[in-house]
């Protein structure tokens, strides 16, 4: 077993610190998903992201609780769903998930898409920034958020996400979304960092050829890509043995060369995504 300390941490804008690798629940069935997250927590994970829409998680806080782990050395995010923007729906929806995942608070609440044709992430936000006022979540952020969405809710409440959440693998690096929180101190996630098996990416020349150098896997290779670049990932799998693979990513490094052929895999003209678009999800 790995020990939690091989994970870094990274700090978020608002003083609080999440670990920069963790586990994913996203299309864990909820049966499985107690028995999943045990195995990645006895892996070595701390860092547990799920989501109301999942319907996972009364698993995960199952997971949680059956653990033993102290609760303030695990990090766990969930999501705000669509259709719950509106008037006091967000307070509903953070009470909700707080009692299927067992817990008084959470550590990351976000925004899961803007719905930008409903016109009601403003109001999201701002319940969202109430809800860590009241102490039901440590750190608020937002997920799929592009720019314009991204300017308009800081430029509307004066308050900056921790993090944004977005689809990012090596053909999709959503480079200007990423300056953006650059240059406003918000920390990336990467979702589905491994292209969620929708196109060849291990068999590229520049991520094979960099498993073949380091003697690590093409997983490996491209998760360790993610954590050089400072983005904060979770690979999901349901299996153990993979688990601790995706874990296993901090004994070697990348070297610029390779960081560079990985880099130029992103053909920038946004041809590279495989999940929705943030305008078109509503």
């Amino acid at each position: 077993m790995l020990g939690v300390m091989t994970i870094p941490t990274l700090e978020l804008n608002d003083g609080n610190s999440i670990p920069q690798l963790g586990y994913g629940v996203f299309l864990v069935p909820a049966d499985e998903a107690e028995r999943a997250v045990s195995e990645a927590l006895e892996a070595g994970y701390r860092h547990i992201d799920t989501a109301a829409i999942y319907g996972n998680e009364a698993g995960v806080g199952k997971a949680i609780a059956k653990s033993g782990i102290p609760r303030d050395e695990l990090f766990i995010t969930t999501k705000l769903w669509n259709d719950r923007h509106d008037g006091d729906e967000p307070d509903a929806a953070i009470d909700e998930s707080l009692e299927k995942l067992g817990l008084d608070a959470v550590d990351l609440y976000l925004v899961h898409w803007p719905t930008p044709a409903r016109d009601n992430y403003v109001h999201a936000w701002e319940k969202l920034i109430g809800i860590r006022e009241r102490g039901l979540t440590r750190s608020i952020g937002v997920s799929n958020f592009l720019v314009p969405h991204l300017e308009r809710i800081v430029a509307e409440t004066g308050v900056t996400p921790a993090v944004n959440q977005i689809e990012l693998h090596p053909a999709y690096q959503q480079r200007e979304v990423t300056e953006w929180a650059a240059a406003h101190d918000v920390r990336i996630e990467s979702w589905g960092p491994l292209g969620q098996g929708k196109y060849d990416l291990f068999g590229t020349p520049a991520v094979a050829e960099a498993a073949t150098e380091t003697g690590r896997t093409p997983a490996q290779v491209v998760l360790r890509w993610h954590l050089q670049k400072g983005f904060i990932v979770f690979p999901k799998s349901s299996r153990a043995e993979r688990m601790r693979e995706n874990i296993d990513v901090f004994g070697f490094e990348l070297d610029a060369t390779q960081m560079g052929r990985i880099d130029a895999l992103d053909p920038l003209d946004g041809s590279g995504r495989v999940g929705s678009h943030p305008d078109e999800l509503n």
